[in-house]
């Protein structure tokens, strides 16, 4: 059955049952209410349970982007994903959500740990894309008519782009200790310090991973990638700090306007990858044992104390260790090239934090214990949470919201509201409103190159199909993502951070 929109003409949805959950999604909006999606407040929907829903679903928007929300199939996810054994509260959509593998992108689950599932789905191919940022004691005076040198040597001593090999090759020793220790095996190898260690989510190392847990094929994937930026929408990027929202927050961040700083942001590589797909498919089969059923096969799932959950889960966090430490490696080779570019002290390049966008973690709220899923979502802990450094506990956690060549980003700061709410939880970009493919017959790599430059905004590419998928206008406004979870209070604007050079893959 389709149903076309008297509002939105332009628009149509599919609705026919989602498995036999009879779900009937939003596809009419009359006098400024959306059918079947109910305002609770400002910036914040409900989606009703429907079917097997065991929980409603949570959508965290604005009344100019709900037609965006309606061009694919992420509210249907955000019901489907709400259909899982052990979900708690809501199934959350963020302001950024498209549709993904299974879950929504900008997708957030809370699973009860002694009744729920985890889900591949839930985490990502992307096993945690993550992004940090970098300061720097520079202002823009010191940079701005240098920009395109120090990209160049920033790409040369960073490799970027589809399957690339990185400068380091590991032992397969080596790897397992990569996969268990994470960003502590790079410091303890000379790439950083422990104060880089000390503001990094996790310290940069999930605890329980276990290399035989995963499979030779991503094993021999994660041998030669380490060190690699990758492609898509990873990034290595020069900002100028544009704006301060809360000067005291910002102060205790170290962060000031006019002040440079470097945003690093790429995940697990080929290995995160395989992972994802080696237990994405082999789950399927499955389920069944465990008397689970699913409404999208791409949810597949097994309880979390059970011997595939804990082989996942295992297995994804030698991942995200994988992550950390690629992440931490690619800082210490960036602090060499602005040290000895500007001749300044390696140590006066400070990390700010790094955090995951795509994983599953172990947490305690509310006196009791859940594995969150965070899939396209920003971990946004606030005051007083023992997981941050001390540095953080007044302020709450940075959170770092990247955008994508020619658009800003901001670092926000986490809160106790967000504790209350979603699980500690926020954003993590501003979510794409157009597909690669399409984004490839708009424009040329070669344009959007040269109308960045215009804006004065230098970009370095291995390819130029990855430049023209990745163009601004595929993506929503981040500035209206960012306000909207500003508004809704589970997170607060700090600083607007502008780019001034891009390297992409």
């Amino acid at each position: 059955m389709i149903s076309r929109s008297p509002v939105f003409p332009d628009v149509q949805k599919d609705i026919s049952p989602c498995s036999d959950a009879l779900l009937v999604l939003i596809i009419v909006k009359k006098g400024g209410k959306v059918k079947g999606l109910e305002r609770i407040r400002d910036y914040t929907y409900e989606l009703p349970m429907t079917g097997r829903m065991r929980v409603p679903g949570r959508i965290y928007t604005s009344e100019d982007m709900l037609e965006q929300l309606l061009s694919d199939r992420a509210l249907e996810q955000v019901a489907n994903v709400a259909t899982l054994p052990g979900i708690t509260d809501f199934s959350f959509g963020m302001p950024d959500i498209h549709m993904g593998y299974g879950f929504p992108i900008g997708g957030v689950a809370a699973v009860d740990v002694d009744h729920g599932v985890v889900s591949p789905g839930g985490v990502g191919s992307d096993i945690n894309c993550g992004v940090r940022l970098l300061k720097t004691p520079l202002k823009h005076d010191d940079i701005k008519h240098k920009i395109k040198d120090i990209l160049t040597q920033l790409f040369h001593e960073i490799p970027t782009g589809i399957g690339k090999y990185g400068k380091i090759t590991l032992s397969d020793k080596e790897l397992q200790s990569v996969l268990i220790r994470g960003s502590r095996w790079a410091v303890e190898n000379g790439y950083g310090t422990s104060e880089d260690l000390l503001n990094t989510e996790e310290h940069g190392a999930l605890a329980g991973a276990k290399p035989r847990a995963i499979s030779k094929r991503a094993f021999k994937r994660g041998l030669s990638q380490l060190g690699t930026l990758g492609s898509g929408n990873h990034f290595l990027e020069i900002q100028l700090v544009e704006k301060i929202y809360d000067t005291s927050t910002a102060h205790s961040f170290g962060l000031s306007e006019g002040d440079i700083t470097i945003m690093i942001h790429t995940g697990s590589r080929g290995l995160g990858y395989q992972v994802c797909d080696d237990y994405a498919k082999g789950l399927i089969p499955r389920m069944s044992s465990y008397g689970i059923r699913v409404p999208d096969m791409q949810l597949a799932c097994a309880p979390i104390d059970s011997n595939d959950g804990r082989a996942y889960i295992s297995a994804m966090a030698g991942a995200a260790n994988y992550a950390w430490a690629n992440r931490q490696i690619i800082t210490h080779w960036t602090r060499n090239v602005i040290s000895e570019f500007f001749d300044i002290p390696y140590n006066d390049l400070e990390l700010l934090y790094d955090v995951a966008h795509n994983i599953a973690k172990f947490e305690r709220h509310r006196n009791h214990d859940f594995l969150v899923h965070r899939k396209g979502a920003t971990r946004a802990f606030g005051p007083g949470r023992p997981e941050l450094p001390q540095h953080y506990s007044k302020t709450g956690q940075p959170v770092i919201i990247p955008g994508d060549m020619g658009t800003a980003s901001y670092i926000l700061a986490g809160t106790d509201k967000a504790m209350t709410e979603t699980f500690g939880s926020t954003c993590h970009g501003a979510g794409r409103v157009m597909s690669r493919s399409k984004a490839l017959k708009t424009k040329r790599g070669e344009k959007v190159i040269e109308d960045l430059r215009k804006k004065g905004i230098e970009i370095l590419a291995q390819g130029m199909r990855t430049v023209a998928e990745e163009m601004p206008e595929a993506y929503k406004s981040i500035d209206n993502v960012v306000d909207i979870v500003h508004n809704v209070g589970i997170s607060k604007k700090i600083a607007r951070l502008i780019p001034l050079g891009v390297i992409k893959g």
